[in-house]
């Protein structure tokens, strides 16, 4: 048998770093036609729905709301986040994000409705009313730190020591982790679940090779076709009786008719500020909610960098992310404004749509922002959608979270990967972004509350939050490490990766910046970035 042949030079060679990312069909700048662009933005209104509808169906029955008030708070985060998406794309950060509601916020907001003072309440409804007041109040506190820390630049100051190398556990668990939503979640009604996942793996990756025509249809529109199979397969198991006689719990994640959405939702209505009542405050449970903001920021940080790069974009400035945050903090001051007894912050969830349909246009986003609001104000019709079986959602949610996680890992392009400082500073950041928040979940599981448990439930909130969130932790880890070691060698600099966005920490350094980021309507002569 002859040898084979000896590999040329340039298949030796490594693969060159990029900017931008390749291969994405429509970048930041440039939209799709009209008809795939409303497509493509409806798309992304049907996966964001899926912590839309997660978040208030754990809170609101706690809250002592019915069904009735959870589609209420369902329709009043939908609307809210429609306008939010629209401020951030117009204004904020200018990139393809949807802004929705946010795990984060969903311990502090626990920790209210356990809260003391509402345990005299016996009527449902009205406990259901002071609670979310209660939420209101603390999200009015903490929406002040991201409007401060953004709009006054503070927050461009940290970003901008961020280098690759520690950029790279932040944004990529971001992604993974959150796999607590995924296969786990799956699992709850593997039948309807696990077909949405491997469907959503053949027309996304599969079939746009096999198919001449595939990359345009099947893998651009995959999540239409493939949540329109496998509901419709839900219903006709819901319709043929086969879950009549398993646990009400299997019932309500497998049936398409347990949520009580469609019920509970009016017809028309349009969700309008403090529907709910005047905002409560309380000193505690300010405190606590503003640091929850603040690793918000932190999570966010990350987020901005996976969608900067999914949309075919150069490294997002410093000055634009401090813009970014103080827009948030603008949306969380809406939330709380509204009451939808949860913070703002970015669907990690749709920047992983980016990646599969290689479609990063703003303007489709810009459009799912529309039908957010339409279909907020249409109860009925917006409930119909949010009542897909959620496994359907996790079963997407693999690959969106998997390609945002593997996005941070993408930064490795920049490092040196055969330094020993890099190398610890990246595993030992993973390990502690794992480890840690593994020990305060597995403790609060068993115990009932977190390894810091004093009288003051605030205070247990502010250490045990922060450090029950792998991002924070991991991102807290590497920044320290990577901005204290060995800094005084020459070699660290290029090692680390630094040297590769220098031209992007400053706004005007690089021309493509002003392209993607700057301000629309000649706003950047009033409001500059640096």
């Amino acid at each position: 048998m002859a040898a084979a042949p000896p590999p040329k030079a340039d298949e030796l060679q490594p693969h060159p770093p990029k900017e931008q990312l390749p291969g994405v069909s429509f970048c930041i700048t440039s939209p799709p036609p009209w008809p795939q662009a409303v497509i493509l933005g409806f798309q992304h209104f049907i996966v964001m729905l899926g912590t839309t509808v997660i978040i208030p169906s754990a809170l609101v029955p706690q809250m002592g709301g019915g069904n009735e008030e959870k589609a209420r708070v369902i329709q009043t985060l939908l609307f809210v986040a429609g306008i939010n998406t629209l401020l951030q794309t117009f204004f904020g950060t200018r990139l393809p994000i949807v802004m929705g509601g946010s795990y984060t916020f969903v311990a502090p907001t626990i920790s209210i409705i356990l809260a003391g003072r509402y345990n005299d309440v016996a009527d449902p409804h009205e406990k259901f009313l002071r609670t979310m007041r209660g939420t209101q109040g603390a999200l009015i506190i903490a929406s002040t730190i991201q409007i401060i820390l953004g709009f006054s630049g503070l927050w461009r100051n940290v970003v901008k020591l961020l280098s690759p190398l520690s950029a790279v556990p932040l944004v990529s668990l971001v992604g993974f982790g959150l796999y607590e939503l995924g296969f786990p979640a799956v699992a709850k009604c593997v039948e309807v679940g696990l077909p949405e996942l491997i469907l959503m793996v053949v027309f996304a990756e599969y079939l746009p090779h096999v198919l001449p025509s595939g990359k345009g249809v099947f893998g651009r529109f995959s999540v239409l076709f493939t949540v329109s199979i496998v509901w419709l397969y839900a219903y006709i198991l819901t319709i043929s009786g086969a879950y009549k006689n398993v646990r009400p719990k299997t019932q309500v994640h497998c049936r398409v008719d347990r949520s009580g959405l469609i019920g509970g939702a009016p017809w028309i209505s349009v969700p309008y500020p403090f529907q709910w009542g005047a905002p409560t405050f309380d000193a505690g449970e300010a405190f606590a909610m503003m640091m929850t903001s603040f690793i918000a920021i932190v999570e966010s940080t990350g987020a901005f960098i996976a969608a900067s790069r999914y949309a075919s974009a150069t490294m997002i400035p410093p000055t634009i992310v401090s813009r970014g945050i103080g827009w948030q903090g603008i949306g969380i001051l809406l939330d709380s404004f509204f009451g939808t007894a949860n913070g703002t912050s970015i669907s990690v969830e749709n920047i992983g749509l980016l990646a599969v349909t290689h479609v990063g246009s703003r303007t489709v986003v810009q459009i799912s922002a529309g039908f957010m609001i339409f279909f907020a104000v249409l109860g009925k019709f917006g409930a119909l959608f949010a009542s897909i079986p959620l496994p359907i959602f996790a079963g997407m949610y693999c690959i969106f979270f998997a390609y945002v996680g593997a996005c941070g890992i993408s930064f490795l392009q920049f490092c040196n990967l055969n330094s020993f400082r890099t190398k610890f500073i990246l595993g030992f950041a993973f390990f502690m972004g794992i480890s840690v928040p593994q020990y305060f979940n597995e403790y609060t599981s068993v115990s009932g509350h977190g390894p810091v448990h004093t009288g003051a439930r605030w205070f247990n909130d502010m250490i045990n939050v922060p450090f029950s969130n792998k991002p924070f932790v991991a991102a807290l880890v590497a920044y320290f490490l990577d901005n204290t070691m060995h800094l005084h060698q020459s070699a660290v600099r290029k090692d680390r990766g630094y040297h590769w966005w220098d031209k992007f920490r400053s706004f005007k350094k690089d021309a493509r910046s002003q392209e993607f980021y700057s301000l629309p309507f000649n706003l950047n002569k009033f409001f500059p970035s640096v």
